[in-house]
């Protein structure tokens, strides 16, 4: 059935303005992105089938070109507009966590790195550096590794935060496996570089994994 033989209040567009997007599915937001279905299948069918395929939004986000345009009935055209829906997205957060105080507002902080970090095929370390009063003064990725595990250097890091003249730093890294929950050696990571940056009276306020659709706080968990 065409989406426009759909009673009116369940159409993914109206169902938005009467609703806020906040209502909408994942599948019902990206067929809006989609517009148009193909010949037997509405764009909610589609985007379901999206879905599916990648597995969810993110993996669908961090797709590849080939990937998207192997799918019968999207292009380079809705490749380039799903990153720059993706870029759009970045920077509006990149923008809302420099206004704000980073360690009174974690959420911005979280919600920004999940968007750079999860969906990436190899793992990479990134750090948010921060001047006295907490505000964002940079964003860096530092160093990539494998898919299992990047090799991180605390003189490298040591060595940003002075170039930034940075009071304080927020640590991030991804788990392409896609689970969050920090190991070991994350935790003797984080020990480490906290060591290292309190020789140059730098703080280290928290370190972020990111996992699928998931960030989880050492400093939430009282590992700092």
């Amino acid at each position: 059935m065409a989406i426009t033989d759909w009673p009116e209040d369940e159409r993914p567009r109206e169902k938005l303005l009467l609703r806020g997007a906040a209502a909408l599915s994942d599948a019902e937001l990206l067929a809006i992105f989609l517009r148009t279905g193909v010949p037997g299948k509405s764009a909610v069918d589609m985007a379901r089938e999206l879905i599916g395929e990648f597995k969810s939004l993110t993996g669908l986000f961090a797709a590849s070109r080939q990937a998207i345009c192997a799918v019968h009935g999207l292009g380079d055209a809705k490749f380039t507009q799903l990153q720059a829906v993706l870029e759009m997205s970045r920077r509006a957060l990149a923008e809302e966590m420099r206004q704000v105080d980073a360690l009174n507002s974690p959420a911005a902080v979280r919600d920004y790195l999940r968007l750079v970090l999860s969906g990436k095929a190899h793992e990479v370390f990134c750090a948010v550096f921060l001047d006295s009063q907490n505000r964002v003064l940079a964003v860096e990725e530092l160093f990539q590794g494998t898919l299992n595990q990047a090799s991180v250097y605390p003189r490298e890091v040591v060595k940003r935060a002075l170039a930034h003249n940075a009071a304080a730093l927020i640590l991030a890294h991804n788990h392409p496996s896609g689970v969050a929950e920090p190991s070991r050696a994350d935790e003797n990571l984080t020990q480490a570089l906290k060591n290292a940056l309190a020789l140059v009276d730098v703080r280290v306020l928290d370190h972020f994994v990111v996992g699928e659709g998931s960030a989880i706080s050492f400093a939430e968990r009282g590992l700092l």
